[in-house]
């Protein structure tokens, strides 16, 4: 699980609702019409913008943001040089018997076993990964676009409310409390795309790059494996996806 999401989450969430609470009634800021307009009037603008199966697939790739378990990549690396190790001593078939969890890297591994051609298997890996990144691409976009139309309906709500406001001029004291409601919409679609929909959008962008490069990394084991590259070697061209600082330091730990 994603604690910095979750907590990022529920601090907001919790500030708007204290702020709402210390101010009076929480009641005054609940009016189920512009719930209606904001909520139900941005899902509908998005939907227009994808498809059914893509807009449906965006909530479970959204669970990314909240429940994800980050791939160490110096563990992958580490598990590169013994599974190189292994494929120079005892031969490429002596893999098949390793316990791999990375599903992506036993995939990889499994297609070294059945023999096929490196050439084929970094065309499978890359149109894997390629694929991947499309998927979570549009996840993304869609939360992106959510939190663009969220605010814009929250701004046609408040216009809807202003002219039933000034259709009704007739009572002063109703004033108030009719700008009140027309204000809330503005209030539902902010918070809607600033405090949810564009930081889960933001969320998944670096989860994308993430797995790009922990794939990229795992393609490039693969590859040395399959050309018999000396493990040490393989190592240190792995290190490479390895941030600078984080490369001093395993290389420190070394010596």
């Amino acid at each position: 699980m994603d604690l910095a999401t979750l907590l990022g989450l529920i601090i907001a969430f919790g500030f708007i609702i204290g702020a709402i609470m210390t101010g009076g009634s929480v009641m005054l800021f609940v009016n189920p019409p512009s719930i209606l307009i904001v909520v139900g009037g941005s899902i509908a603008v998005v939907l227009m913008q994808f498809t059914l199966s893509q807009f449906f697939g965006a909530f479970k790739v959204a669970m990314k943001a909240f429940f994800h378990k980050a791939v160490n990549a110096q563990e992958l690396i580490e598990q590169a040089v013994v599974l190189a190790n292994v494929a120079r001593k005892e031969g490429m078939m002596a893999l098949e018997s390793q316990e791999i969890e990375n599903p992506f890297l036993n995939k990889g591994i499994q297609l070294c076993v059945d023999g096929h051609p490196p050439d084929l298997v970094r065309k499978m890996l890359s149109k894997d990964i390629n694929l991947t990144i499309q998927r979570h691409e549009i996840g993304q976009k869609i939360f992106s676009a959510l939190g663009n139309v969220a605010p814009a309906m929250g701004m046609i709500g408040t216009l809807i409310g202003l002219v039933q406001m000034l259709a009704n001029m007739d009572d002063p004291k109703s004033i108030g409390p009719a700008m009140a409601i027309a204000l809330l919409t503005t209030l539902y679609g902010a918070v809607i795309a600033n405090a949810f929909a564009l930081p889960v959008a933001e969320k998944l962008g670096l989860r994308s790059e993430e797995e790009k490069t922990n794939r990229t990394l795992i393609l490039e084991t693969i590859s040395g494996i399959q050309e018999g590259m000396n493990p040490r070697v393989l190592e240190e061209l792995l290190k490479a996806f390895l941030p600078e600082g984080q490369r001093v330091s395993e290389e420190a730990n070394e010596e």
